[in-house]
C-alpha cells in the first residue's frame, strides 16, 4: 500500500487519539494542578507502546514535568537515526468567554477540531504518532523520541541535553512544535529569531508632587521614560539602536492582507517599519514594550510623577549573538540622558536564535517529503519566536541537520483563543513524515529515492 493510502487508513485513529488527548488540560504552569499533564503523559506512553516503541524512559528533573524519552534501533548498521521532537504540555486557556466552545472540550470546526493546545503542539505528537503507526514501530531509520511536557512555561530541560550528548546523539532531528505559513503551502522553518528582555527604570522625586505647583520643573520620570522609549525606532518605524543586526529576507514571506488579518490591524491603520515583512518579522529586529509601571488613568492624580518603569522584549537576527543583541540595547538606553537624567538598565533573560544549515541529505530529503505530501514545492521561512531547546539539542548533536516543520499552521490561533488544526494538514504532516524518513534513509545509504512506500 502507497504512502497516502496507509495514512488515510489511519486518520479515523489518529483524530481519535488526538480528541483524547486535546481533553486533557495539560497546562504546565505554576498554580495549575500537576495531574493532567501526568495524565498526557501517560496516555502517550500508552499510545507510543501500542505503535510497537518498546524502550521508553522518562527523564526527571528539577521543577519541570516529565520527559518522555524513547527508541526504536536503527534497523541495520547503515542506517541512520532520526529525533523526534514535540510536547504535551498547552498554553493556559486565558479568558474562557472569548472561546466559543469549551477549551478543553475539542469541537468539531470546518475540516478540523477546536481546543487549547490541539495545535500547538499535540497535533504534532499524533503526526508522529501516525508515521510509527503507518510503519507498523519498525521505520526505515533509527528514532529517538523526545515528547517534553513543560516547553510553553520553559524549564531547564532547554539546557539539559548537551550535558548527555550521547542519549541525543542522532543524524537529523524534526522539531515539530511549528507548521505552514497558510494551510495548504508545505513551509520548512530555518531560521528562529533570539530574544531578550530589558528593564528601564527611572526615579526622579521622593514622592508624587502637585502638578500645578511643581509641573514645569521638577523632573516627571514618566516624561523621562517616554522620551526614551522614543529613540528605540525611527520616523520609518524601524529599530534604531545601533549594531542589532539586520539583513534582507529572501525567502518567502505574508502578503501583506495576510498579515493584517492575522495580527488583528484595524481598517485603515499603516504597519510600522520599512522593508519587505520577513525582514521586518525575521531577518531583522523588533522591540516591543511589553510592560509599563505608570499610574492608571482612571484614577490618576493631578501630580508630575515620580517614578516609571517599563519591560522591553527584543528579537534579533538567528546568527546575532544573544548577549551581544541585548549589550547594544543595554548600551543605547545608558547611553540616554532624557532631559539630563539618567537611567536605570537592568538587562534581563536572554536566548539565542537559531539558523539551520540546509541542503544536505535530511534536507533534501524533506523536500521531497514535502513536495510528495502537498503536492507543491516546499516554500522557506523564519519564524519570530524561539523555542530555546532547538539550541540545546543542536549543541547535543552538532552534526545532526535539524528539520523544523508540522501540523499547524499561521492561522489556527496558537496561544490564543479558540485555537484549531485542520485534518488536511495533519493528515499532510503524517504522510511528510513517512516520506522523509523513507528518502532519507535511502538517500543515507546512497541507494537514490526508494519506492517501495510504507508497505
Amino acid at each position: 500500500m502507497e504512502t497516502a493510502a496507509k495514512v488515510d487508513a489511519l486518520m479515523d485513529g489518529l483524530r481519535a487519539d488526538l480528541e483524547r488527548l486535546a481533553a486533557i488540560p495539560s497546562v504546565a504552569f505554576p498554580g495549575f494542578p500537576a495531574e493532567p499533564v501526568q495524565e498526557a503523559h501517560d496516555l502517550l506512553v500508552r499510545l507510543l507502546r501500542e505503535a510497537g516503541v518498546e524502550r521508553i524512559d522518562r527523564i526527571d528533573l528539577p521543577d519541570t514535568a516529565p520527559v518522555i524519552f524513547a527508541e526504536i534501533p536503527p534497523p541495520s548498521p547503515d542506517a541512520p537515526t532520526v529525533l523526534l521532537y514535540s510536547h504535551y504540555d498547552v498554553q493556559p486557556p486565558g479568558d474562557e468567554k472569548l472561546w466559543l466552545s469549551p477549551p478543553f472540550e475539542p469541537t468539531p470546526v470546518e475540516g478540523g477540531l477546536r481546543a487549547r493546545g490541539i495545535a500547538d503542539d499535540k497535533s504534532n505528537v499524533i503526526a508522529h504518532l501516525g508515521m510509527l503507526r503507518a510503519y507498523e514501530g519498525r521505520p526505515p531509520v533509527g528514532v529517538k523520541i523526545v515528547f517534553e511536557g513543560q516547553e510553553e512555561y520553559g524549564s531547564p530541560f532547554d539546557d539539559y541535553p548537551p550535558s548527555d550528548p550521547e542519549r541525543f546523539a542522532c543524524d537529523a532531528m524534526v522539531i515539530a512544535d511549528l507548521g505552514n505559513l497558510r494551510p495548504g503551502t508545505p513551509t520548512l522553518t530555518t531560521g528562529l529569531r533570539g530574544a531578550s528582555e530589558v528593564i528601564v527604570e527611572v526615579r526622579t522625586l521622593e514622592e508624587p508632587r502637585h502638578s500645578g505647583e511643581f509641573g514645569g520643573a521638577a523632573p516627571d520620570a514618566l516624561l523621562v521614560l517616554l522620551k526614551a522609549l522614543s529613540t528605540l525606532h525611527d520616523v520609518h518605524g524601524d529599530v534604531a539602536v545601533a549594531g542589532l543586526r539586520r539583513e534582507e529576507w529572501t525567502g518567502t514571506t505574508y502578503r501583506e492582507d495576510e498579515f493584517r488579518s492575522l495580527a488583528g490591524v484595524r481598517e485603515g491603520l499603516p504597519l510600522i517599519g520599512s522593508g519587505s515583512l520577513g525582514e521586518r518579522l525575521w531577518s531583522g529586529p523588533a522591540i516591543t514594550v511589553i510592560g509599563l509601571d505608570a499610574p492608571g488613568v482612571e484614577h490618576a492624580a493631578s501630580a508630575v510623577v515620580p517614578y516609571a518603569r517599563a519591560k522591553l522584549n527584543l528579537r534579533f537576527h538567528p546568527k546575532q549573538d544573544a548577549k551581544e543583541a541585548r549589550a547594544r540595547l543595554v548600551e543605547h538606553l545608558r547611553s540616554l540622558r532624557p532631559f539630563g537624567i539618567p537611567l536605570t538598565v537592568t538587562p534581563g533573560d536572554t536566548g539565542p536564535g537559531y539558523e539551520a544549515s540546509t541542503g544536505g541529505p535530511a534536507y533534501r530529503a524533506a523536500l521531497t517529503a514535502l513536495r510528495e505530501a502537498w503536492g507543491e514545492d516546499a516554500s522557506y521561512v523564519a519564524t519570530g519566536g524561539s523555542i530555546p531547546l532547538v539550541n540545546g539539542l543542536a549543541r547535543a548533536a552538532p552534526n545532526a541537520e535539524v528539520l523544523l516543520f508540522g501540523a499547524q499552521d499561521s492561522m489556527c490561533n496558537l496561544h490564543a483563543p479558540n485555537e484549531r488544526v485542520l485534518f488536511s494538514e495533519l493528515r499532510n504532516t503524517v504522510v511528510a513524515m513517512c516520506a522523509f524518513v523513507r528518502e532519507y534513509a535511502a538517500g543515507f545509504r546512497g541507494e537514490g529515492a526508494s519506492a517501495e512506500g510504507t508497505s
